[in-house]
């Protein structure tokens, strides 16, 4: 296992903005394509080489999680489950996490953010080596006022951050992706709690920013992120997914393909996946990359 950093899933929330869809499902289990949403966040962590992840959800939910993974082995990780009992902001994920995440680092993804993109593992790779600080990453968007905007000087140098500003100072929004150094739990403690009563993730950003430990990636051009958080979006980001499979007929964020690139489990488990999957597009997948490995 890697012992430097581990990763949360932060899959609470009652996905209000998608009644009455949500109303007898978590929205991070809604398919996205051919996949449970949550599998593309989850593929971001493995493709991160973390092998140790906290699924946090509502108490009437995260037993639908514990079906879906169980404990993670299947995909050569260890997956545990924690409830957030209310909505209490994203920082919060930190304190619900604390012992879990002991004295490591941790990346924390929002359970219906999506990313796909040449050179993703790079861009990966580099935050999970920073020893110190605290990595994020923006992305073009039309509407920043939705999200958390980041300005930058004219080298490219993060000057200011704003948690959905009236007036953006730019078009760059925060996504739901973050990489911190163990300092962030104390960080997340000594926080106030926003107007709404939730531990904002944008204040925990500023004490990085402030004490200039705070990295900012840009994600570029010909990348996508969708925060899958409304009926359109939802349908955007199946229509996306299934494009590009269709296209390549490689499939984003399948989870066993990950882990038997990376040696994490032994082809005997892969071939029970295969099993478990039989009859169905995604078993045939699975079923070619077997054959291709040979």
């Amino acid at each position: 296992m890697n012992s430097n950093r581990k990763g949360i899933i932060l899959a609470g929330g009652l996905g209000t903005r998608l009644y009455p869809v949500t109303i007898g499902i978590s929205k991070q289990l809604l398919p996205v394509y051919d996949k449970p949403m949550i599998y593309y966040p989850l593929s971001v962590l493995m493709l991160s080489n973390i092998r140790e992840v906290l699924i946090i959800s509502t108490p009437e939910d995260i037993g639908k999680y514990e079906l879906v993974f169980g404990d993670g082995s299947q995909f050569g990780i260890k997956i545990l489950y924690k409830i957030q009992p209310n909505p209490g902001g994203l920082a919060e994920a930190f304190l619900i996490g604390e012992n879990f995440i002991g004295n490591d680092d941790v990346t924390l993804i929002l359970g219906d953010n999506i990313f796909h993109g040449p050179g993703f593992e790079k861009y990966l790779s580099k935050a999970s080596s920073r020893k110190k600080g605290a990595t994020i990453f923006s992305y073009y968007v039309v509407d920043p006022e939705r999200f958390g905007v980041v300005e930058f000087d004219r080298s490219g140098k993060a000057i200011s951050i704003e948690e959905k500003p009236k007036k953006p100072k730019s078009n760059f929004a925060v996504t739901g992706l973050y990489f911190y150094d163990n300092n962030v739990i104390d960080i997340a403690k000594s926080i106030d709690r926003s107007e709404r009563g939730e531990l904002e993730i944008s204040d925990v950003n500023k004490v990085y920013f402030k004490n200039n430990n705070l990295n900012v990636e840009s994600l570029g051009r010909g990348f996508a992120w969708f925060d899958s958080g409304t009926h359109d979006s939802l349908i955007e980001v199946s229509q996306y997914i299934q494009a590009i499979e269709k296209r390549q007929g490689l499939k984003v964020a399948c989870l066993e393909e990950i882990a038997f690139n990376k040696n994490w489990i032994s082809k005997n488990l892969f071939l029970q996946q295969i099993k478990k999957f039989s009859n169905t597009p995604y078993g045939e997948y699975l079923k070619r990359i077997i054959i291709s490995s040979v």
